[in-house]
């Protein structure tokens, strides 16, 4: 075994930078990022309000292959703007994608990997964001229908916002046991709401909602494990090998709603409520 696949033996995969993160998932020596911190490609509206910019605003972005498989993958730093996404870094995400629908269109076969830790747009750049977000959607919708797009999920920041939206139109959606995903973050709802509404302190009640058991369970994810790097690899290879599913989750709406009417808006949910109205094959 080489030094690279010892270094991924008992390695806790949510603990690792985006860099790393992508590193580890991709084949040992097949990565090669794509517009690099050395490239000095920052946000131009960061430092004009005191903020300082990091050289790859956040995210990573890299072609490289996970078992032979040509790929395209991309991972988003939760600890730079809580993962937050501007003009830059969503640029970057969709160019990556639009450059994996070109390949294939030219007859390459490039699949993508995206790895979420994100709390949705960056409020700092309002409707720059929002339509960077809004493009990285339509990249997927297109390069879905040619290649499977595998999110992942992970980490303590977790999925939020419009990138939550972003992570369902993707062809499987896997989470790691400490990821969430949700519309709005913990914090927003209980500065909207108050906290007897929802506490973002209780963890318990939060990961009961929002964490990847959870989401799994209620058939929001198609799947979700620990954060053993070794584990996490393998599960992105055993959904890159589906290929492109029949059908996705962003068309079953009918669904949805039908479930959603059961949900009682007076009294705040609970996991096990949420479990019985959502779960996967539950009567309507």
């Amino acid at each position: 075994m080489s030094n690279a696949q010892d270094s991924r033996l008992n390695t806790n995969f949510v603990e690792q930078g985006a860099r790393k993160r992508i590193e580890y998932v991709l084949d040992s020596g097949s990565m090669r990022e794509l517009v690099t911190p050395f490239d000095r490609v920052i946000s131009p509206w960061l430092e004009v309000q005191g903020i300082v910019p990091q050289f790859d605003d956040g995210v990573v972005v890299a072609r490289g292959a996970i078992d032979g498989t040509s790929v395209i993958a991309i991972a988003i730093d939760g600890s730079f703007q809580g993962g937050s996404l501007g003009e830059v870094a969503g640029a970057k995400i969709a160019g990556a994608l639009e450059l994996a629908v070109e390949a294939n269109q030219a007859g390459e076969s490039i699949a993508a990997v995206l790895m979420f830790e994100t709390g949705g747009v960056r409020l700092q750049e309002a409707n720059l964001g929002l339509a960077a977000i809004a493009e990285i959607q339509s990249a997927i919708v297109a390069l879905r229908k040619l290649q499977p797009v595998v999110a992942l999920i992970t980490g303590p920041v977790g999925c939020f916002g419009g990138m939550s939206i972003t992570a369902g139109l993707c062809s499987y959606l896997l989470m790691t046991r400490e990821g969430r995903l949700g519309l709005n973050g913990p914090q927003v709802i209980e500065q909207e709401a108050g906290v007897g509404e929802y506490d973002s302190r209780d963890r318990p009640f939060i990961w009961g909602l929002t964490g990847g058991e959870q989401r799994y369970t209620t058939g929001l994810v198609d799947d979700f494990f620990g954060s053993d790097v070794i584990e996490v690899r393998n599960k992105v290879q055993e959904y890159l090998r589906k290929g492109v599913p029949d059908t996705f989750r962003s068309e079953a709406i009918q669904s949805s709603l039908d479930r959603l009417k059961n949900v009682d808006t007076q009294h705040q949910i609970t996991s096990e409520a949420a479990r019985e109205i959502f779960a996967k094959g539950a009567s309507l």
